[in-house]
């Protein structure tokens, strides 16, 4: 069993930037590949961004070169970096835990979520 606590997000004016973090429970959390997603009001939610294992990244079109993912295994903790922010970044982000070792980018590839942490853009 994982749990995972998001934090970080709060209101920012377009062209800011917020760093979120999302603290996971459990021994094993450097096998799992990490994820991050969004879900804006009245949308389904989506895929932002993964970081593997290993360090390998992925990025959905919509933040590449705005939004970096990173790890530290030792503090159990994934990082995303978001700069650049517009209001379309408004929305709840969530941090997700997949057993795979490849990134995927379906909310049903994640077994553990956590509650989602909101992030507010104003223009």
């Amino acid at each position: 069993q994982v749990q995972l606590v998001e934090s970080g997000g709060g209101l920012v004016q377009a062209g800011g930037s917020l760093r979120l973090s999302c603290l996971a429970s459990g021994r094993t959390f450097s096998s799992y590949t990490m994820g991050w997603f969004r879900q804006a009001p009245g949308k389904e939610r989506e895929f932002v961004t993964g970081i593997s294992w290993s360090g390998g990244t992925y990025y959905a079109d919509s933040v590449k070169g705005r939004f970096t993912i990173s790890r530290a295994n030792a503090k159990n903790t994934v990082y995303l970096q978001m700069n650049s922010l517009n209001p379309e970044d408004t929305a709840v982000y969530y941090c997700a835990a997949d057993t795979d070792i490849l990134i995927r980018r379906s909310t049903s590839a994640y077994i553990y979520w956590g509650q989602g942490t909101q992030v507010t853009v104003s223009s």
